[in-house]
Order: C-alpha cells, then structure tokens, then sequence
C-alpha cells in the first residue's frame, strides 16, 4: 500500500497544478484518466512557450519564428520515434487523435485492398472508433466485419481468435488495453498469429501507452496509434506509426498543402513521408506539447508509472469488492489500472453524481463501448481509471463516496 521510496508522488502530484483545486468544497479526487489525463506544468510550459516565443507555422518559412517552430515540432516527431522505438521518424503520422489515425489507415490502406468476400476482424471489446471506421470500409466495398468474442472474465477467447483468423481476413485491428474494462490483451501472441497468414494488424494504443512500454519493432506491429491528452499531452494531437513499406504503399488520406511536393492543373506529385499524409498546417502547439509530454513521462519512468499503477489497481480492487452491492464489470489477469463496477439498484449515471458531489471524479456511461456493455447485460458502468498522480489515499476517499452513495440509495 506504501509508495516506493523512489516514486515520489508529491512531487508528482505538484507538477499538476490542477489536483491543487477543490470541487464542491472537497478536494478533487481525479479518477477519469481512461477518458483524458490531467497535463503537467512542463506540457503548459512548453505549449505557452511556444505560442509566447516561437510561433509560426512549419516547413513553409525562411525566418527565424518558422525555423524556430519547425525545431520543435520536428523534435517532437524524434521523441515519438524513440518512444514507441520506431525504425524512422517518417513512419511517425501526427493526426487529431486515434480516432483519425483509425480512419487513416481503413480508408487509405483497408479500403483499396478489399472486395466482396473480404473480412476484417476486430474484438468485442473495441471502443467505437476501432468499429464504425471498419464497418463504413465494409459497406463501401462489400467486405464483412468479424468479431472475436469475449468470456466473461473479460478476455478474449483465443480459441475463437484462431478460428475467425483465415484466409479470407485481410486486417485485424485490436485495442490494445480495454478502455471499458481494463483488460490487456496479448497482442503480441495475436500478431504472430495474423502474421503466419500475411494479415496485417492494427493495434488500438490509446489505454496503452501511458501505462506500460510499448516497442512496436518487439510487437512487430504493423499499425498501432494512441492520443495525446491520454498521456498528459494536449487534446487535438495523436498518433499513428505504420511500417514504411505500408505507408509508402497507401495513397494520400486528405489533399492539401504540406503533402505535395508539386501542383498543377494536370496532376499533382504527393510529399514523402510523413508529410504526405499531414494535409494542411498541423496542430503545432498540441505536437509540441505531445513532444513535452513523452518527455515528462520518460523522466518518471514507464516502469515506476506501471508499478505504482498496478499497486492502486490492486489496493481498489480489494476495496471494492468488500462492498455489499458491488460488482465489478471484468476481471482479467491482466488488467490495466481501471475498474468498471456497477451496484444493485443505482444507475451508473447517479453514482457518477454522487461521486461528484464528493469531489470524486469518474466516467459514467458506457464508454464508447455499447458492445460490452451489451455482453454483460448492463446499460453502462462507472468507471474509475487511475494515473501516475493518483493515491491510496484518493482510493479511500473513492470507496468512502461509493458507500455514501450505496446508503443515499437505500
């Protein structure tokens, strides 16, 4: 229950000055990280910085303010490189977020190859912008969805995963870590496997990588993307990484400027990577401030981050099952530092206020995930996801407020 004496979670905790502020005159207890994590004063920093000293638009000026941002908005793209241990920078893609790198890669490496007959297989346990991009190719070409379904521990049934995988699938896409139930997948062992059938893999990072290592070369991921503002980076900003022999085989997502290397009325010559796929003036400040982000989370380390996670995973996890009522929504071995629960006769949506009311903040609803939710007969959860800043003690007030609620109810 102790924190190491080499995590220094006050230290952390200062370095955000929003944990500082009260809600309804209780001190915030922050509890929605799957949804979008709190960003440290050295993101702020560096965004304001930036907009302050050095703003100008990239790639396309001689003076100084645009070489200025140029720098720094290139180094970003090196950070996420090493980050994600990438081979080259020009297989990091800055897009709006996973959710864009998702339809990236459906309608310009998915949508080409498929024709009727074609399956793309994806899980149960998918948030919705790893669905609705797959299913909008599917109606567009003919191609069919196939869906790995989950047990009711909360993993996926491998058994099912061999069965589907065949020769008539031609992408597998799969999260990565579960934002509605916090289960980890073994995509690793699910890639070797689609690669033993040539099948490219798309994997879903977004409750990934603010949590544990990721090396796309180890995973020997094709595709795999993530947001920002998961990873105390700023919102608007995200990723996607494809290995370059895809890439430079997808034709263009958007056209537009900064992706052509020349334009006339009779045709157009696109950019090289990455810039072929990065149509238009980018979000500089939320790159710069991802750029910053991977920095801070380099400093505290992803190793310390995941033990200190893990050990509040452990700590909710064994209090809330000491509540009468309680139930929580999928208990795989190897989970994520998130906890859905529901309780006997409260809706999901009246525990998040109560919680509220109690300067507890946590997600209700069912997550952009309608598909679980569906598979374990409930019309949505609360959800409690935990950061690198959150406490035992944040724990206890947790369980004090879901008590409080339980005997509101009564």
């Amino acid at each position: 229950m102790t924190n190491s004496a080499q995590y220094d979670i006050a230290s952390i905790r200062n370095d955000f000055p929003i944990l500082g502020r009260t809600v309804w005159d209780k001190p915030l207890v922050y509890l929605d990280n799957a949804a979008s994590a709190q960003r440290p004063t050295a993101v702020i920093d560096a965004v304001k910085g930036l907009y302050e000293n050095n703003y100008s638009n990239v790639h396309r000026g001689v003076h100084r303010l645009s070489q200025e941002s140029t720098d720094l908005y290139d180094d970003a793209r090196v950070k996420v490189r090493g980050f994600l241990n990438a081979a080259c920078v020009h297989e990091i893609i800055f897009t709006r977020g996973t959710t864009e790198s998702i339809n990236l890669v459906a309608q310009s490496y998915a949508r080409p190859r498929l024709k009727a007959g074609d399956e793309i297989l994806i899980t149960h346990m998918e948030h919705h912008s790893n669905i609705v991009p797959w299913q909008m190719v599917c109606e567009q070409t003919g191609a069919s969805l196939k869906v790995v379904p989950i047990t009711d521990r909360g993993e996926l049934d491998m058994e099912q995963f061999r069965n589907l995988l065949s020769e008539k699938t031609v992408l597998l896409g799969v999260t990565h870590v579960s934002n509605a139930l916090g289960s980890v997948n073994p995509v690793k062992e699910m890639i070797r496997a689609a690669h033993e059938r040539d099948v490219p893999v798309l994997v879903d990072g977004a409750q990934a990588v603010p949590h544990i290592r990721v090396d796309v070369r180890e995973l020997d991921a094709d595709f795999y993307v993530f947001s920002g503002h998961k990873i105390y980076g700023p919102t608007g900003v995200g990723v996607l990484y494809g290995k370059e022999r895809l890439l430079n085989a997808m034709p263009p997502y958007q056209g537009g400027g900064d992706m052509i290397l020349s334009v006339t009325f009779e045709g157009t010559t696109y950019n090289e990577l990455p810039y072929k796929f990065e149509a238009g003036t980018p979000n500089i400040a939320g790159v710069v401030g991802l750029g910053a982000a991977i920095d801070y989370v380099n400093k505290i380390g992803l190793g310390a981050i995941a033990a200190h996670e893990h050990g509040l995973l452990m700590y909710a996890t064994s209090k809330l099952k000491e509540i009468d009522g309680l139930r929580i929504i999928g208990e795989a071995e190897q989970k994520a530092g998130l906890i859905s629960f529901v309780l006997d006769d409260v809706h999901p949506h009246d525990i998040g206020q109560m919680l509220d009311a109690e300067g507890v903040a946590v997600r209700a609803g069912h997550h952009c995930a309608q598909p679980v939710m569906e598979r374990f007969g409930v019309p949505a959860t609360a959800r409690a996801s935990f950061a690198m800043y959150n406490t035992y003690q944040e724990i206890d007030v947790l369980t004090d407020a879901i008590k409080k609620t339980i005997d509101m109810f009564k």
